[in-house]
């Protein structure tokens, strides 16, 4: 009887434990965007490899290109690649605005009235892309951009 109390407080246990993001799991390329406050990029997958770079900007997109146990290959929208562990990243869809100040509309069409301007560097959630346009959010305040004027989403790339 005691072992089977145990293995039912394993059991629970183990169902307390977070499950890894989806975008732990999947084939690389793909986005993710970082999850600290602070994240250090390494040279190498592992902690005795050197810190390359320390990130203080929380949803940073980043493209994921290689993936090793629990460590990620990252390259960040400066193109820099490095190595950072993978509870550092999410799967939560965010981009960046490249370029110059980008129109954001209130509607995925050129012709849309605009609802606000975004500077370049501003980082925003996304969602519904598709048509070459998604959805871009910071705080609350957001509008359609066009997916050329974004980096951590493909042209032709689809998002829920």
């Amino acid at each position: 009887m005691t072992s089977l109390l145990r293995l039912a407080g394993l059991c629970l246990l183990l169902l307390a434990l977070p499950a890894p993001a989806a975008a732990q799991d999947r084939e690389p390329p793909y986005w993710a965007s970082i999850s600290a406050s602070q994240a250090r990029m390494r040279t190498g997958p592992g902690r005795n490899f050197p810190i390359s770079w320390l990130y203080q900007r929380a949803d940073l997109p980043v493209r994921v290109v290689e993936v090793y146990r629990n460590w990620r290959k990252v390259e960040d929208p400066d193109g820099v690649e490095g190595w950072m562990l993978v509870n550092l990243l999410s799967a939560e869809r965010t981009a960046m605005i490249t370029g110059e100040i980008r129109p954001l509309r209130a509607a995925p069409e050129p012709g849309a009235p605009i609802r606000y301007r975004a500077e370049p560097g501003v980082v925003g959630r996304i969602s519904n892309c598709s048509n070459g346009w998604c959805e871009f959010d910071v705080h609350g305040r957001g509008g359609f951009v066009r997916t050329a004027h974004l980096y951590g989403v493909g042209e032709t790339e689809e998002v829920d």
